[in-house]
Parts: C-alpha cells; sequence; structure tokens
C-alpha cells in the first residue's frame, strides 16, 4: 500500500477543469498593458487585437487616462464548447503623476498593438538649474 500527501489545491483544480466546459463566458474583457515613463512622455502599449479604430475610445481628465473599447464577436453559432478570447467591452484607467500635455496625446493601433504616447506638461518636466 503506497500512501498520498492529501493536496487540496490539486483536488480543486481538477474539479475545475471538469467544470471548465460548462463555465459561462466572460462579461468583458481585460487587455495586458505595459505603462512606461520616459524624461517627457508616458508612453502605453495595450494589446487590442481584433479592435479597430472605431472600436476604442482614449480619454484623459483630472491626469486619469481612460482606455476604453469594445470587442464584437461576429460568429454565428448555436453552441460554444470553450472560449478563452474575451469579448465585450473593457475600460482601463491610470492615474498619471503628473499633469500632462493633452493636446499633444497621440494615438496608433497597429497590428493589434495600441500605442498612446502623452506627453508631460512642459511645467513638470525636470529640468536642470544652473548654480550662479
Amino acid at each position: 500500500m503506497a500512501f498520498t500527501r492529501w493536496d487540496p489545491i490539486r483536488d480543486l483544480l481538477a474539479i475545475q477543469q471538469r467544470l471548465d466546459p460548462f463555465a459561462a463566458g466572460p462579461a468583458g474583457w481585460t487587455p495586458p498593458v505595459d505603462l512606461h515613463e520616459t524624461a517627457d512622455r508616458y508612453v502605453v502599449r495595450a494589446e487590442v487585437p481584433g479592435l479597430r479604430r472605431e472600436d476604442l475610445d482614449i480619454r484623459v481628465h483630472d491626469s486619469h487616462l481612460t482606455l476604453s473599447g469594445t470587442r464584437r464577436d461576429g460568429t454565428p453559432c448555436e453552441q460554444y464548447h470553450r472560449i478563452e478570447r474575451g469579448r465585450g467591452a473593457f475600460s482601463r484607467t491610470f492615474k498619471l503623476p503628473v499633469a500632462v500635455d493633452v493636446e499633444g496625446i497621440t494615438a496608433d493601433l497597429k497590428d493589434g498593438v495600441l500605442m498612446v504616447n502623452v506627453p508631460k506638461a512642459q511645467d513638470d518636466v525636470p529640468r536642470r538649474v544652473q548654480v550662479s
């Protein structure tokens, strides 16, 4: 007789795998986003495959950048056996720590990657002060 140590996580994962085919699809989805800062701007990259420019909405208000959009599923189907690609609406909001130049914001969508350049306001860009 061999003894095996009981692992509750393993059992929960096995139950989840058995129930997965019956799980309802997600109500929305969350695209992965990278946000990094340079000396004069913030750069946001979001993976939004399948979206067109008119499906996206980008807004800036009170140092908050909001990316939102909707992925439509145009595939008619009577019964799904598995749904792993998110669909429907999404919204992501990011707080930017310094004031930004709203008029200078640009966005580009290429190969399913949305890239948003958000320049910092000139008053908030660090500058070196000469000591006399």
